[in-house]
């Protein structure tokens, strides 16, 4: 990795943080979030991945009136560093812990691969 790019992914890293504890705070089941990025490829290949802990708590945040607010955080909280997000839609995904422990084993790395 590039100087330039640990810069940028620290950057990346501290917003998403920031989106990571408000969204704690605010939206029921929601556990945690990550990011994957090819920076050769960037910004397109930015990935963010929000994780819930049940199918449940994120079916019934899909059904809720507020079910775009976790993409809206975080594309405005990556604007104000400077990153758009070209198709939030594709790079925004939801995810649960349910999902995983089901299709992987538990294990995120296979998971995000």
């Amino acid at each position: 990795m590039r100087k330039s790019d640990k810069k940028l992914d620290n950057q990346i890293v501290k917003a998403l943080t920031q989106v990571c504890h408000s969204a704690l705070d605010e939206i029921d089941g929601f556990k945690w979030l990550t990011h994957t990025v090819n920076f050769d490829k960037f910004p397109d290949s930015l990935k963010i991945v929000c994780v819930f802990d049940s199918n449940i708590t994120l079916a019934t945040y899909l059904k809720s009136s507020d079910n775009n607010g976790l993409a809206s955080m975080i594309s405005s909280s990556l604007a104000d560093i400077g990153i758009e997000l070209k198709n939030a839609k594709n790079q925004i995904e939801l995810d649960s812990e349910e999902n995983c422990t089901l299709y992987h084993g538990g294990n995120w790395r296979n998971r995000l691969a």
